[in-house]
């Protein structure tokens, strides 16, 4: 007999054909939800919508994606993000290409005086807009303290209901098209308008975010010099809406893709109670970002952090002894990003600061 969630899924692949769309969406919901459903306000979040745009891009707001099948994970916490404490810029822009057209909101450090700087892309969840990732992450801050840029594309409502980034469709998994070369072409317009250090460019992201910031490492390692992953998942992992439920409910179980066949410098963060997105998906990571053979055996240290959860540190080098993975688990962690403000949503403020160990990582790589 199948289980009642493959038969739940049939059912709601039947709903998708038949075009009821809304019902297939919320029997989806109820399968995996394990917090309630989305609230009211979210359903009814109009897409975010830039204010200006820097020099050449376009500003008109037609949405460039039609009607599509949307994939809605579990919301956590919904929390207005409150003002952040950065005393840097923080802008609105808008980037439009052949690939379609998404907003931004793009960080210039407090003190910045035209010198070249790091550039990190940051992709927010589900249901999460730029402001909100920026308060519940607050790398605005680290970035005022170190001295980076920080660009937070925006994923489109047109593009995808929930705001998530479309990680599981084949389509945005490629280089050149979709989703990718949006992000990539964001990160192009920052670096020909300000004084972006092209070698040390680098992208991270959350749940669908940090899924979406492992396509881009698997497919332009010549863009960035590192990743960092929370909460996410595999490029390739999935290919469709039903088999990315089944990635984020017990991993991909597929041969990982594989970009250039050199390893990609990343740093993986995952909570060993996360219940959105399987815990085995940060190991399907680790297996397709170093690939066996290439790296040393995983070195493992324990720890607590200063909010009291305890994780574990695995490390990986390459043969002249350079770190090129990290991989933490936070123990006693859900789906959220640890370390962060409760200012922002989806965060687990008593966990490792994993803003903090992102930018320490990545600062130690560049592309030469």
């Amino acid at each position: 007999m199948k289980s009642k969630f493959l038969q739940g899924m049939l059912e709601a692949t039947r709903l998708t054909k038949s075009g009821k769309v809304g019902d297939a969406t919320a029997l989806i919901k109820h399968l995996v939800s394990s917090t309630g459903t989305m609230s009211p306000a979210a359903k009814a979040k109009p897409d975010w919508t830039p204010a200006r745009s820097i020099k050449g891009a376009v500003t008109d707001h037609a949405p460039h994606h039609g009607p599509r099948r949307r994939l809605q994970p579990p919301r956590i916490v919904e929390v207005k993000p409150a003002a952040t404490n950065s005393k840097g810029r923080f802008e609105e822009h808008v980037y439009s290409s052949a690939a379609g057209q998404r907003g931004y909101k793009l960080y210039i450090p407090m003190g910045y005086s035209g010198e070249p700087l790091p550039l990190v892309v940051m992709l927010h969840g589900c249901t999460q807009s730029p402001d909100d990732f920026a308060a519940g992450t607050q790398m605005n801050q680290l970035a005022d303290e170190t001295g980076f840029f920080v660009a937070y594309p925006a994923q489109s409502r047109s593009a995808n209901l929930s705001g998530c980034w479309n990680w599981f469709k084949a389509e945005d998994q490629k280089n050149g098209t979709g989703e990718p070369a949006l992000i990539t072409g964001i990160a192009h317009q920052i670096m020909a308008n300000l004084s972006v250090d092209a070698q040390h460019v680098y992208v991270a992201g959350l749940s669908a975010g940090g899924a979406m910031a492992a396509i881009l490492g698997v497919n332009y390692p010549d863009l960035f010099a590192a990743i960092g992953v929370h909460s996410g998942l595999a490029c390739g992992a999935a290919d469709d809406m039903f088999s990315g439920l089944q990635a984020m409910k017990s991993g991909g179980g597929r041969q990982p893709k594989r970009g250039s066949g050199r390893a990609i410098p990343a740093i993986i963060f995952h909570g060993d109670h996360d219940s959105t997105v399987h815990p085995v998906n940060g190991n399907e990571l680790i297996a397709q970002l170093g690939g066996e053979g290439i790296l040393t055996p995983p070195t493992s240290s324990t720890g607590k952090s200063a909010g009291g959860l305890k994780y574990t540190q695995s490390v990986q080098s390459d043969a002249s002894g350079k770190t090129v993975s990290e991989q933490w688990v936070i123990h006693g962690a859900g789906h959220a990003w640890s370390g962060g403000s409760s200012k922002g949503s989806y965060t687990e403020p008593n966990g490792v600061d994993a803003s903090r160990e992102m930018i320490r990582f990545f600062l130690t790589h560049s592309l030469n």
